[in-house]
């Protein structure tokens, strides 16, 4: 298992942030973690988050219609708050019928990938809209409010569908909130790659055996699990040039330094 893993057997990209140094001081481990969606963990991995970790809140990114369609499990013990970072009416589509295809679960990743491709929807940008549509500043101070409220000696998990993008854009913020610096955060970001290695190498050589090559490839990855730096690297980009820093926009959500100082105080081993 790689460093940062933690043993949930049915579940994808399941991490935890606990080890990584920040300024000379240490993440607490077993208090932090991410993951993809919940929707096949099995009843062994219910009880590794109930008795090992005594989770005391699931933070759901999804969307409603994802939602709907693959509701998280129950887990004794823990309390699921859903704080979509998005929603359909939200996408920059052509038309309705576009966005409630897309979002059916029952297409294919490559059917998916098509329509994306075809109207240039993935692309850099799409991390930005996140973190500034005014949804997405309040899922994500729900979630810092979430991560205030965490008791001591329990833990708190927050995911998605893949664990990558919206999770990942939520791992982002909570390690720079922590003081942790630009190759940390991204380093972190990228392990989806690592931890969806099987699907990164088959989503590969499907696209090759498609023809695909360059640019198209990579979103084909990016669609099917993987990720790009470059968009996460936009993303900080784009929050330092118009907040300043990414603290800046953490004020701007309301997440001030003193809730960063107690994050800090909760969550770091000094």
């Amino acid at each position: 298992m790689l460093e940062q893993g933690i043993d949930l057997p049915g579940v994808r990209n399941a991490r935890e942030l606990g080890g990584y140094m920040i300024g000379g001081k240490t993440v607490k481990k077993g208090i932090l973690l991410r993951t993809g969606s919940l929707t096949d963990i099995t009843d062994e991995a219910k009880a590794v988050l109930k008795d090992r970790y005594h989770l005391q809140t699931i933070v759901d990114f999804r969307m409603s219609e994802e939602i709907k369609v693959l509701p998280d499990p129950f887990i004794p013990g823990a309390e699921n708050i859903s704080l979509p970072m998005m929603e359909t009416q939200d996408m920059d589509a052509p038309d309705p019928e576009f966005v409630a295809r897309y979002s059916d679960p029952a297409i294919d990743n490559m059917a998916r990938f098509e329509m994306t491709y075809e109207k240039r929807i993935i692309n850099e940008q799409l991390y930005v809209d996140f973190l500034r549509k005014e949804r997405g500043k309040h899922s994500l101070k729900g979630f810092f409010d979430a991560l205030a409220e965490l008791e001591d000696g329990r833990a708190i998990l927050w995911h998605c569908k893949d664990g990558k993008d919206r999770t990942g854009l939520a791992a982002v913020l909570l390690l720079c909130a922590l003081g942790a610096d630009r190759e940390t955060v991204i380093g972190d970001f990228m392990l989806t790659n690592e931890f969806n290695r099987d699907l990164t190498e088959a989503s590969r050589k499907e696209a090759e055996a498609h023809g695909f090559s360059g640019d198209k490839t990579d979103i084909y990855v990016f669609v099917t699990g993987g990720v790009l730096r470059g968009f996460m690297e936009h993303a900080l980009d784009s929050l330092e040039e118009t907040y300043g820093s990414v603290t800046g926009y953490l004020d701007e959500i309301g997440v001030h330094e003193g809730q960063r100082r107690l994050l800090c105080e909760k969550f770091l081993l000094y």
